[in-house]
Parts: structure tokens; C-alpha cells; sequence
């Protein structure tokens, strides 16, 4: 789960990055958990990092444990500045 920056083709680039949801217990609202992985400085180890955002689900499609791609946006409220593009249902 990486994140990377695409181009629109309009000179601005938002994040994207792949996450799992967590919870979806909100009106319009997600937590999604996304992991990556860092290299240990001096052994050389893969660890894994997670970090938890607050998504704008405007549809509430999100389901409790499916991967969804969520993107950076505009402050929609104090903790949410991501909202998400695509969603698979697990």
C-alpha cells in the first residue's frame, strides 16, 4: 500500500495513497488505516508504519474492512482532509 502523486494535467498533484477502512460507524465519514513500509537506518529491516486519516465518504459506501484509494482535498472539517476516489466491498 505506496502512495504516489499523479498528475491531472492541470499542474496540481494530490496524493493518493490505498488504505483499509476501519471504521465507518460516522454520517459521511471513515477512518481509513494506511501502511507502508521504512527501511530501518542501521539494520537494514523493513518495518511496517501505519497511520489512521479521517475520509469524506459522501455516499456512506465504505464497508468496515475493504481497501479503498483515498485522495487529499480541500479542509472539509478539522480532521478531514482526504476523500475517497475508488472502493472495492469486501
Amino acid at each position: 500500500m505506496a502512495a504516489d502523486a499523479t498528475n491531472t494535467g492541470t499542474g496540481s498533484t494530490k496524493r493518493r495513497l490505498t488504505g483499509v477502512v476501519v471504521s465507518n460507524k460516522m454520517e459521511k465519514s471513515a477512518t481509513v488505516r494506511v501502511e507502508r513500509l521504512v527501511k530501518h537506518p542501521r539494520y537494514h529491516k523493513y518495518i511496517k508504519r501505519r497511520k489512521t486519516y479521517m475520509v469524506h465518504d459522501e455516499s456512506n459506501s465504505a464497508v468496515q474492512g475493504s481497501t479503498v484509494v483515498i485522495e487529499e482535498s480541500r479542509p472539509i472539517s478539522r480532521r478531514k482532509r482526504w476523500v475517497i476516489v475508488d472502493g472495492d466491498s469486501a
